[in-house]
């Protein structure tokens, strides 16, 4: 099965969307890669729903990526008496760590973390950024706040501090237990929520070493200041917008959106925009035309995917918002447009001999215009480099390793196929590139197409060899 578009398409799970049928609908409509949310249901839920993503994968002999996105530290205040407590503009409130349940004047907050990093004047918000506060006085396990913004504030509700940096972790026990769990499934992508600076990845990386990729969620403004060091320990990044609108003012977040997609592109990593992308279809069968005008913006971006939540977890209509999304790609990128916008944004190449193949790979596909582009990659590197330079012709990505060929179904571009690890010389690697190009659909007898591999072959990050084969029979 063979996409007709570029931008991939992630899917997240849920009641909406967890039975074969449906999977299977899903999959044919256009879904890259399943997404298994752990802030909501339980282990077993996703393990079901793992083993029913690998045989649908078996099924049509397709790799499938899977994104295991955990749940992250959620700061939250206390109970209220009666559920719920009105704060009014211009009130003092009191924020402590006391477990009784409060009222109008304060409220329980467990997390001296926060009180701890807290600065007079700083800006809590509340539900979402619904409400806000402003501290005037603070210790170790009290701030003292004024009411800039008042409303109704219920049992739980999340706590955001946009302006500082927190001292946490973003992986809780339950995320720890979460991620052995799904790295013992198999799963290929580990979102990490919470993201502020790169030794939140290294944290990470020192429990998923190669077992998984990691994506960095950019959902906190205290990471756009370090945003380089994350991009250069991750695999990808996640734009967000969701968490990150609500700690940023709204018209802040397309230009995050911009930088963010503009430093993944630069890096040669996959960069995913998630969040209310067709949020309207979680209960209408329509999308609005602001909601199509923004998948499509993403997509004349150059972003390597855009992301489905609801709309496909636990809205009405799954399969048709995935079918939608489907057919915004398609246009966009059969507008004449398009290729001049991607190339307007492309990134100069690095120095390396990876990038200057790599490069020359992105000339030969413009001005010979190959059947396709192929690249012979074990880790992916190949891959993720080629697809860095978004070529004009399909990208075909042969790898011996099924790991990596699902971790590429989130690249711009990448149709990876698993191969057999048998091949010992560069002619015996051109008869194979041939051979699938034609199995796949990419290539007939006479045609041309551009390879790109590392030589020794099996060492990763070693792209350093271009070559133009045409295709023998078969």
């Amino acid at each position: 099965m063979r996409r007709a578009r570029n931008t991939k398409i992630v899917a997240t799970l849920g009641p909406a969307s967890s039975d074969e049928a449906m999977l299977r609908a899903l999959f044919e409509q256009g879904v890259d890669v399943f997404r298994l949310n752990f802030s909501h249901g339980t282990q077993d839920d996703h393990a079901r729903r793992l083993a029913a993503i690998r045989r649908l994968e078996q099924q049509y002999q397709r790799p499938i990526g899977v994104l295991l996105d955990l749940q992250g530290p959620k700061l939250r205040v206390g109970t209220f008496e009666g559920g719920q407590a009105v704060l009014d503009q211009g009130a003092a409130f009191r924020l402590d760590m006391d477990p009784t349940p409060g009222d109008s004047r304060r409220a329980f907050l467990r997390h001296p973390e926060i009180f701890a990093a807290l600065a007079e004047g700083t800006e809590l918000l509340l539900d979402d950024g619904k409400l806000r506060l402003r501290v005037e006085r603070h210790g170790a396990d009290f701030a003292e706040t004024r009411v800039l913004v008042g409303g109704t504030l219920s049992d739980r509700k999340g706590v955001n501090v946009p302006s500082v940096v927190l001292p946490l972790s973003p992986l809780t026990p339950k995320d720890r237990d979460d991620l052995a769990f799904g790295l013992q499934l198999g799963v290929d992508w580990v979102a990490l929520s919470f993201v502020q600076r790169p030794e939140d990845i290294v944290e990470a990386r020192e429990i998923i070493g190669d077992r998984a990729w990691i994506m960095a969620k950019i959902e906190k403004p205290a990471a756009m200041d370090q945003l380089d060091g994350i991009v250069d320990l991750c695999d990808g990044l996640m734009v967000a917008r969701g968490d990150l609108g609500v700690e940023l003012p709204p018209e802040r977040v397309p230009e995050m959106q911009r930088r963010i997609v503009q430093a993944c592109r630069r890096a040669g990593k996959p960069v995913v925009v998630a969040t209310q992308m067709l949020e309207s279809m979680i209960q209408s069968p329509a999308p609005t035309r602001a909601e199509v005008s923004d998948v499509a913006n993403a997509v004349y971006e150059g972003v390597d995917a855009v992301m489905l939540s609801a709309e496909s977890a636990s809205g009405r209509y799954p399969k048709e918002a995935v079918a939608m999304m489907d057919r915004i790609i398609a246009r966009v990128e059969a507008s004449p447009t398009y290729r001049p916008g991607l190339e307007a944004t492309h990134q100069p190449p690095q120095a390396t001999t990876a990038d200057a193949v790599c490069a020359a790979l992105g000339q030969v596909a413009e001005l010979l215009r190959p059947a396709a582009t192929v690249t012979y990659t074990a880790s992916g590197f190949s891959a993720l480099r080629a697809a860095r330079e978004r070529p004009a012709v399909p990208l075909l990505s042969l790898t011996p390793s099924q790991a990596t060929a699902r971790r590429l179904a989130m690249a711009w571009g990448v149709h990876a196929v698993r191969v057999e690890d048998d091949v010992h010389d560069v002619g015996e690697m051109l008869q194979r590139a041939g051979r699938t190009a034609q199995a796949e659909g990419f290539a007939a007898e006479g045609d041309d197409i551009a390879i790109v591999a590392g030589l020794p072959f099996g060492r990763a990050g070693s792209t350093n060899f271009l070559h133009v084969h045409r295709v023998a029979p078969c």
